[in-house]
């Protein structure tokens, strides 16, 4: 049996784990250190049998064009059996593939598959909940053993003259209303942090740790690299179930209420992780605060998602950057992540004109890279869908008239593929939702075609991170102006890149020297540009005067190895050319 204690763990809202398993030769464990890590929705990625849902074999069609974008891991959101409630999030049986996805040996092939392109599939694992449907939580409302404390109940609070008693306290669910919910049968309220048929596992019960251990041990056996952990941050709530601070009162309903004192972030011994808080609280799951215990490998950094959008100035960028790289513990991997499944996409976030800029920042700075699938080739929200498309309960339980705003069915649309029926995502008359209407102008098949795109961009980025400056380079920022952000990667032997983003539609001159004064009067030339951009690859340019144009975004560099080969090259040239001379000389005076 796996012990949690001893995973090694990749931490988010969500968290990845990798463990070993034994009799299984044991896997890399340092793969994602450097990686591309890329989440997929299976529901709209691609759909085989035609239902209108993508499914597990639509994800194994398309390993190759995960190759071949460069993604070195991929992570399914949930796939498990589920009454689809909250869209998988609501689990009712953790070792078994929901029908509407497949089987589970559609999903031992595609890992089969995956190993052969030498590709890592991660999982999205949920032990904060399960769904009411699980036959855990039937047996626990029963009150039957060894289930009855499996999850989190509580009696309730007594009120004279009234039959029920009333909550326990005033703890808000994630969508709206109270956290409570009342059972007849148990004659007891049930936690749910999130939808209603989500109750909250007990995991101060030994037995339902031993019960994660059993699901995780499962699928690392049939061939899974990882699990991301969802919600982790809510696995523990106050023993006491105290009472909140109002943080809120103007609706005391929603989650923004109260202060999640005792609901959010509590701290326990198996593992820490969170994403949407505090950098010093998403810091500490690195390690304790006097560093002797050892905690995730890293949490997921959500900076570019939740502290910086189109409005952001360059020296917000440097500010928020700087801060996260500055207080990482020594010897920790860091990474950016620029989009997922319940967040805006980078082109609705940050505007369509920096998606390029933004991909370039993603696949520049140190660490790990996350992308969401759709990102790299610029897809954006589809935030005018109607009312009755609409099915995320964390939308359409705030009605009609807020849901466009708070729904994220608008980020989850179906992958636009080529310009075909349905955007080629399904041969289906009606899909789960409807493809965004525009895919006819941003389609993958169309970005391929074209001379330029964001998906040309993207995937040149992916190769060039490669590169060592980026792989072991150290970090500078700079903010040349209000309108331009830009950093440098530098290697001892005098190699570097200078990765610049215009953030605006003002036109600038800047000077490298300001953010790297050792370049000197060596050539630096272009790597990358982005669509916007009007350099040309392999262009040199005067390093103490470089035109940035609106919204360009622009990669500058120069590889010591190679000028040294360069220089070497000419050398042996030269040589081959004198010999030559010498021949033809020789041969004529013979």
């Amino acid at each position: 049996m796996i012990s949690w204690k001893n995973l090694f763990v990749l931490s988010s809202v969500c968290c990845l784990l990798v463990s070993i398993v034994k009799g299984q030769d044991q896997p890399d464990t340092e793969w994602w250190k450097t990686a591309v890590l890329y989440q997929i929705y299976p529901r709209s990625f691609y759909d085989t049998d035609g239902n209108g849902v993508g499914d597990i074999r639509g994800v194994t069609a398309k390993l190759q064009y995960l190759k071949d974008t460069g993604i070195d891991a991929t992570w399914l959101s949930p796939i498990f059996k589920s009454p689809q409630r909250d869209f998988g999030y609501d689990v009712s049986d953790f070792l078994e593939v929901d029908s509407l996805f497949g089987t589970n040996r559609d999903l031992e092939e595609l890992f089969a598959e995956a190993k052969k392109l030498g590709l890592k599939i991660v999982l999205d694992f949920v032990p904060n909940h399960s769904s009411t449907e699980h036959w855990w939580f039937k047996q626990s409302e029963l009150g039957v053993e060894p289930y009855r404390d499996y999850y989190v109940w509580h009696p309730g609070k007594s009120v004279a003259g009234q039959a029920r008693p009333a909550v326990p306290n005033n703890w808000n669910s994630v969508f709206y209303g109270s956290a409570w919910e009342w059972s007849d049968i148990r004659q007891a309220y049930y936690l749910h942090q999130f939808e209603v048929g989500q109750p909250d596992l007990n995991f101060r019960n030994p037995q339902v740790i031993a019960e994660f251990d059993n699901i995780l041990t499962f699928w690392m056996a049939r061939g899974a690299s990882g699990f991301r952990v969802d919600a982790i941050n809510h696995m523990f709530e106050d023993a006491l179930f105290r009472d909140e601070p109002i943080n809120d009162a103007s609706d005391p309903l929603s989650y923004g209420y109260t202060h999640h004192i005792y609901t959010n972030n509590l701290v326990c011994r198996i593992m820490l992780t969170e994403a949407y808080t505090s950098m010093d609280m998403v810091l500490r799951f690195y390690e304790s605060d006097d560093g002797s215990e050892q905690r995730a490998h890293f949490p997921f950094n959500f900076v570019l998602l939740g502290e910086l959008n189109g409005a952001s100035k360059a020296r917000d960028f440097k500010y928020v950057i700087d801060r996260w790289l500055g207080n990482l513990p020594r010897g920790k991997v860091t990474n950016w992540v620029l989009g997922n499944h319940d967040q805006p996409r980078v082109g609705s976030r940050y505007g369509e004109e920096r998606i390029d800029a933004m991909n370039i920042l993603l696949m520049t700075l140190p660490g790990v890279a996350v992308t969401y699938n759709g990102e790299e080739i610029g897809m954006v929200d589809y935030r005018d869908m109607s009312w009755e498309d609409s099915l995320d309960p964390q939308g359409c339980n705030v009605g009609p008239d807020e849901y466009r705003w708070k729904s994220r069915d608008p980020q989850r649309t179906p992958f636009q593929w080529d310009d075909t029926f349905n955007a080629g995502f399904s041969k289906a008359n009606k899909t789960w939702l409807p493809v965004y209407p525009y895919y006819r102008q941003n389609n993958l098949r169309k970005q391929l075609e074209g001379d330029r795109s964001h998906y040309k961009v993207y995937t040149e980025a992916v190769k060039l991170r490669r590169h060592r400056v980026f792989r072991e380079g150290s970090f500078r920022s700079k903010a040349f102006n209000e309108h331009v952000f830009g950093f440098v990667r530098y290697l001892k032997d005098g190699s570097f890149m200078v990765v610049v983003i215009n953030l605006t539609d003002e036109l600038s001159e800047i000077d490298l020297h300001d953010v790297y004064d050792s370049i000197g009067d060596r050539d630096t030339r272009v790597y990358l540009v982005g669509t916007e951009s009007r350099y040309k690859i392999n262009q040199v340019v005067d390093a103490s005067r470089v035109p940035i144009g609106p919204y360009e975004s622009i990669i500058l560099g120069n590889d010591a190895t190679s000028s040294k080969g360069t220089i070497t090259g000419c050398i042996n040239s030269i040589i081959a050319s004198l010999m030559l001379i010498g021949i033809l000389m020789k041969t004529m005076y013979v």
